[in-house]
């Protein structure tokens, strides 16, 4: 859309290829540091989802940064964005104008960061 910049990526590879680099290009590390972020984060969204229906904006706040920062880790940009509106509302102490959409949002950003990055982990196995 005309004045909007562009959305992130969902996944944002570069930032995979310097984790992977940075540890020595051990792809099952990163495999591994992917397992751990896709079971925690799904523990993050879902304390996310409870402080939202709890109308709840200290208790949104760990659970947002928490999210932001691991998934900005592994270059889950978009899941990192969603999280990073969420704790803001949260440090402002008021719940997001459109809790509902926000949610939706969180949500439908996770799964395609989990697909993609599962993706990734896959592409690395077939070599």
């Amino acid at each position: 859309m005309a004045g909007r910049e562009a959305a992130a990526p969902v996944l944002d590879a570069g930032v995979l290829a310097e984790l992977t680099a940075s540890v020595g290009g051990d792809r099952g590390f990163v495999r591994d540091l992917i397992e751990t972020y896709l079971a925690d984060g799904e523990a993050q969204v879902d304390a996310i989802d409870a402080a939202l229906h709890a109308n709840d904006s200290a208790a949104l706040i760990r659970p947002a940064h928490t999210l932001k920062s691991s998934s900005a880790t592994l270059g889950a940009m978009r899941i990192a964005d969603a999280a990073r509106a969420l704790e803001s509302s949260g440090r402002s102490g008021l719940p997001p104008q459109n809790a509902p959409e926000a949610l939706a949002r969180l949500h439908a950003e996770w799964a395609e960061a989990v697909a993609a990055l599962r993706a990734w982990s896959a592409a690395g196995e077939a070599r």
